[in-house]
């Protein structure tokens, strides 16, 4: 039997940081941002200031380190996959 697939997002369990930083390369400043949803493939962030947001960048979150990129971009919200 053919099973119609669909998409189920894994929602974190337990306390999750809301802050979160951008970082990519030492000579830049960290870009600090607000973490509005994350699952184990990407997050969607809202970054704080005016700084240009890069296409690749390290996340930091709650002391994970993970290389992501850039997928989507509504003003100052972005989404990122890891």
């Amino acid at each position: 039997m053919h099973e119609k697939r669909r998409h189920v997002r894994v929602k974190p369990s337990g306390l999750v940081p809301k802050v979160a930083k951008i970082y990519v390369d030492p000579k830049s400043p960290t870009l600090d941002c607000q973490v509005i949803d994350i699952s184990a493939g990407g997050a969607c962030l809202y970054v704080q200031g005016t700084a240009p947001i890069p296409k690749r960048f390290v996340f930091l979150h709650g002391g994970m380190k993970k290389s992501s990129r850039l997928v989507w971009e509504r003003g100052r919200k972005i989404g990122i996959q890891f």
